[in-house]
Protein backbone atom coordinates (compact mmCIF):
# COMPACT_ATOMS: atom_id res chain seq x y z
CA UNK A 1 0.00 0.00 0.00
CA UNK A 2 1.17 3.18 -0.85
CA UNK A 3 -0.44 6.70 0.67
CA UNK A 4 0.14 10.15 -1.51
CA UNK A 5 -0.75 13.49 0.36
CA UNK A 6 -0.65 16.48 -2.39
CA UNK A 7 -0.39 19.98 -1.01
CA UNK A 8 0.36 23.53 -2.82
CA UNK A 9 -2.62 24.21 -4.57
CA UNK A 10 -4.09 27.33 -4.32
CA UNK A 11 -5.70 31.03 -6.31
CA UNK A 12 -2.93 32.45 -8.25
CA UNK A 13 -3.10 35.02 -10.82
CA UNK A 14 -1.92 34.85 -14.77
CA UNK A 15 1.53 34.25 -14.99
CA UNK A 16 2.31 33.47 -11.67
CA UNK A 17 3.76 30.37 -9.90
CA UNK A 18 2.95 27.59 -7.53
CA UNK A 19 4.42 24.50 -6.36
CA UNK A 20 2.65 21.43 -5.78
CA UNK A 21 3.77 18.99 -3.37
CA UNK A 22 2.87 14.79 -3.14
CA UNK A 23 4.57 13.08 0.04
CA UNK A 24 4.51 9.12 -0.16
CA UNK A 25 4.12 6.92 2.67
CA UNK A 26 3.95 3.04 2.94
CA UNK A 27 5.69 0.94 0.48
CA UNK A 28 8.32 3.04 -0.41
CA UNK A 29 10.63 0.68 -1.97
CA UNK A 30 8.01 -0.44 -5.01
CA UNK A 31 7.07 2.78 -6.59
CA UNK A 32 8.75 2.81 -10.57
CA UNK A 33 6.87 5.62 -11.32
CA UNK A 34 5.13 8.99 -10.17
CA UNK A 35 3.22 11.32 -11.75
CA UNK A 36 0.61 14.39 -11.91
CA UNK A 37 -2.06 14.91 -13.70
CA UNK A 38 -5.05 17.33 -13.58
CA UNK A 39 -8.85 17.37 -13.96
CA UNK A 40 -11.81 19.81 -15.22
CA UNK A 41 -15.69 19.22 -14.65
CA UNK A 42 -16.69 17.41 -17.45
CA UNK A 43 -13.40 16.43 -19.11
CA UNK A 44 -11.07 13.49 -18.97
CA UNK A 45 -8.56 13.25 -15.96
CA UNK A 46 -4.80 14.16 -18.41
CA UNK A 47 -1.04 13.48 -17.57
CA UNK A 48 0.69 16.36 -16.37
CA UNK A 49 4.21 14.65 -15.89
CA UNK A 50 5.57 11.76 -14.83
CA UNK A 51 8.89 10.87 -13.49
CA UNK A 52 10.49 6.86 -12.94
CA UNK A 53 12.85 5.99 -10.21
CA UNK A 54 15.65 6.31 -12.92
CA UNK A 55 15.16 10.59 -13.07
CA UNK A 56 13.18 10.76 -16.45
CA UNK A 57 10.71 12.89 -16.57
CA UNK A 58 7.77 13.31 -19.48
CA UNK A 59 5.66 15.94 -20.29
CA UNK A 60 2.52 17.13 -21.72
CA UNK A 61 3.19 19.17 -24.51
CA UNK A 62 0.81 21.79 -23.22
CA UNK A 63 2.98 22.22 -19.87
CA UNK A 64 6.61 21.78 -21.71
CA UNK A 65 9.20 24.83 -20.89
CA UNK A 66 6.51 25.86 -17.55
CA UNK A 67 6.41 23.08 -15.54
CA UNK A 68 9.20 20.88 -13.66
CA UNK A 69 8.40 18.06 -12.02
CA UNK A 70 11.17 16.74 -9.04
CA UNK A 71 11.70 14.68 -6.38
CA UNK A 72 13.27 14.82 -2.94
CA UNK A 73 13.68 10.74 -2.30
CA UNK A 74 15.09 11.94 1.48
CA UNK A 75 11.42 13.49 2.08
CA UNK A 76 9.42 10.67 -0.32
CA UNK A 77 8.23 13.65 -1.71
CA UNK A 78 7.70 14.63 -5.61
CA UNK A 79 7.02 18.12 -6.82
CA UNK A 80 5.53 20.05 -9.46
CA UNK A 81 6.86 23.33 -9.59
CA UNK A 82 4.39 25.71 -12.15
CA UNK A 83 5.24 28.57 -13.72
CA UNK A 84 3.97 31.11 -16.09
CA UNK A 85 0.45 29.91 -15.34
CA UNK A 86 -2.17 30.16 -17.59
CA UNK A 87 -6.25 30.13 -16.72
CA UNK A 88 -6.07 27.18 -18.82
CA UNK A 89 -4.11 25.35 -16.24
CA UNK A 90 -7.00 25.66 -13.37
CA UNK A 91 -8.13 22.24 -12.75
CA UNK A 92 -8.19 19.68 -10.13
CA UNK A 93 -4.11 18.21 -9.57
CA UNK A 94 -3.53 14.81 -8.79
CA UNK A 95 -0.64 12.63 -7.53
CA UNK A 96 -0.33 9.45 -8.36
CA UNK A 97 2.21 6.80 -8.01
CA UNK A 98 2.91 2.93 -9.75
CA UNK A 99 3.99 0.52 -7.45
CA UNK A 100 4.23 -3.45 -7.86
CA UNK A 101 1.16 -3.72 -10.53
CA UNK A 102 -1.32 -0.83 -8.62
CA UNK A 103 -1.77 2.70 -9.36
CA UNK A 104 -2.46 4.70 -6.14
CA UNK A 105 -3.86 8.39 -5.93
CA UNK A 106 -3.90 11.27 -3.59
CA UNK A 107 -7.16 13.42 -2.96
CA UNK A 108 -6.20 15.89 -5.08
CA UNK A 109 -5.68 19.45 -5.16
CA UNK A 110 -7.02 22.53 -6.94
CA UNK A 111 -5.16 24.97 -8.70
CA UNK A 112 -7.15 27.64 -9.97
CA UNK A 113 -5.61 31.18 -12.06
CA UNK A 114 -7.42 33.85 -12.68
CA UNK A 115 -7.51 37.67 -12.09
Amino acid sequence: QVQLVESGGGLVQPGGSLRLSCAASGSISSIYIMGWYRQVPGKQRELVATIRSSGSTHYADSVKGRFTISRDNAKNTVYLQMNSLKPKDTAVYYCDAGASEYIYWGQGTQVTVSS
